[in-house]
């Protein structure tokens, strides 16, 4: 096995995000391509073919050094309509033997409000070694990061298996496009036996974090009608039921209002004692950034004391948010009236082991099962996700990523579930279920993906350049 200089590997690696990949990423913060869902003109308004543009301008440059080649995939639905387009590049590679496919996207979530004076969701900013603005942590650097890898194992000889890179366009509406672009590449994909998916999180900026399961996700919209119309508060109330109020008592046929414990037991899965063991050293390695990461207001305490227990709470047990409402005004708008209905947005993170087709049909018959007072209670799911748990880690794949740890960042990983989901990952685990995983990202704290200020931290995008590119080089000898 050729061995890697650590030195030339971080001098190129330093180079290429200050010269390079950071000046891009600020270009394509700047782009507003928000993922299908949240503009659904997103063809018609150009703005995904700018950042598809910009990625395939700067990846162009590089091809030739890799001998590579790269396509802009672009389907059509049954109906004729555009499927939004992804980036197909194809390294070869000097060591004989199996693909790896590495993933990442390059569509955006919306504004959201908040944002601090002098950022925005369109505004690249850098402080120090933070590059503000939406999506670069969430993941624009991953084509980037991967092409800069296999590039470093170039310049030092070191050779690796063939690589495929696979950047789509709707991660962020639940990837609906990328099972047709799987099954229409799968001849050109080939046999994959290590997935690195760089769209995930980090416990903190100190190690190499390993991503080992995901949570599912199902939610939909409950309304609660009570009346034809709002009538005078003083009039009705004490006669009339409150639509709130039979909203909060359908809430509790799914949670424990006092502790937030989802009660439907098939929603509810065992989780393994690997992962058990690994929360307990995830919460020793991180103490109390378990919870300090999140921006409670002053007083307000986390949902527990055991830290161990806490990152359970957040990766393998179910959780309900309530995220939106809708049948009432604004406080300052609100008269003395008995409102007709309430309507609310639910979500529903689910274990990574629980079938979210079946977990949402239970959810609907919960909801709107025998209506407090003969109310008309409805409940409109939403497309439902199932999460997932990675294969058991193979002892190639283990030694790389202790030595790729150790040598990038210093220190041992760390391996924890994420609260969220990546859609496709259970596709991606069923598709190639002889395949290894590798799921990291650089989203760590206060990096807030999806909310305001959300940054991406600049130096564990380089080091985890080089996890890739030591992991790739492993996967040669494999």
């Amino acid at each position: 096995m050729a061995e890697i200089a650590q030195a030339q590997l971080r001098k190129f690696t330093d180079e290429m995000w200050r010269d390079e990949i950071v000046p891009t990423l600020a270009e394509y913060i700047a782009i507003p391509n928000k993922s299908p869902s949240f503009d659904p003109d997103w063809e018609k308004n150009g703005h995904m073919e700018k950042a598809v543009e910009l990625f395939v301008a700067w990846a162009e440059k590089k091809l030739p050094d890799l001998g590579a080649t790269l396509s802009v995939e672009r389907l059509r639905d049954s109906a004729g309509k555009s499927r939004t387009p992804l980036i197909f590049i194809d390294v070869p590679g000097g060591a004989s033997g199996d693909t790896v496919l590495l993933y990442g996207h390059l569509d955006k979530q919306p504004e959201m409000t908040g944002w601090a004076e002098g950022k925005g969701p369109w505004v690249p900013v850098i402080e120090g070694d933070k590059l503000y603005g939406r999506g670069g942590a969430d993941d624009g650097y991953a084509m980037f990061g991967a092409l800069a890898a296999l590039l470093t194992l170039k310049q030092q000889n070191v050779p690796h298996k063939r690589a495929v890179i696979v950047i789509e366009a709707s991660e962020e509406s639940g990837s609906p496009d990328l099972p047709f672009y799987m099954d229409a590449l799968a001849d050109r994909i080939g046999k994959v036996s290590l997935v690195i998916c760089l769209d995930s999180g980090c416990g903190d900026y100190e190690r190499l974090w390993l991503t080992t399961s995901l949570r599912g996700l199902i939610g939909g919209t409950v309304r609660v009608d009570v009346l034809e119309e709002g009538v005078h508060s003083g009039d009705a109330s004490g006669v009339v039921p409150s639509s709130f109020r039979i909203l909060r008592q359908v809430l509790a046929r799914l949670e424990n209002i006092e502790t937030g414990e989802v009660t439907v037991a098939d929603l509810k899965a065992r989780i393994p004692p690997e992962r058990v063991a690994q929360a307990k050293v995830a919460a020793q390695a991180l103490g109390d950034q378990v919870y300090a990461k999140f921006p409670f207001v002053e007083g307000m305490k986390p949902a527990g004391a055991d830290l161990a227990e806490l990152v359970l709470n957040r990766t393998w047990r179910p959780a309900l948010s309530v995220t939106g409402f809708a049948g009432a005004p604004a406080p300052l708008d609100a008269g003395n009236v008995l409102r007709p209905f309430t309507e609310a947005k639910l979500s529903m993170r689910i274990p990574p082991n629980v079938d979210a087709v079946k977990a949402s049909a239970v959810m609907k018959d919960v909801i709107e099962r025998d209506p407090p007072y003969g109310a008309r209670v409805s409940y409109e799911g939403e497309k439902a996700g199932s999460g997932w748990n990675a294969p058991r880690t193979a002892p190639w794949l283990e030694a790389a990523l202790e030595d790729a740890s150790h040598a990038a960042f210093g220190k041992p990983v760390a391996m924890m579930g994420e609260g969220g989901s990546i859609p496709f990952m259970g596709m991606l685990g069923e598709k190639f279920p002889e395949a290894q995983f590798v799921v990291t990202g650089v989203l760590g704290p206060h990096s807030n993906a999806h909310g305001p200020n959300e940054f991406l931290h600049i130096p564990t995008g380089k080091r985890v350049t080089e996890v890739v590119a030591r992991v790739l080089a492993a996967h040669a000898n494999a």
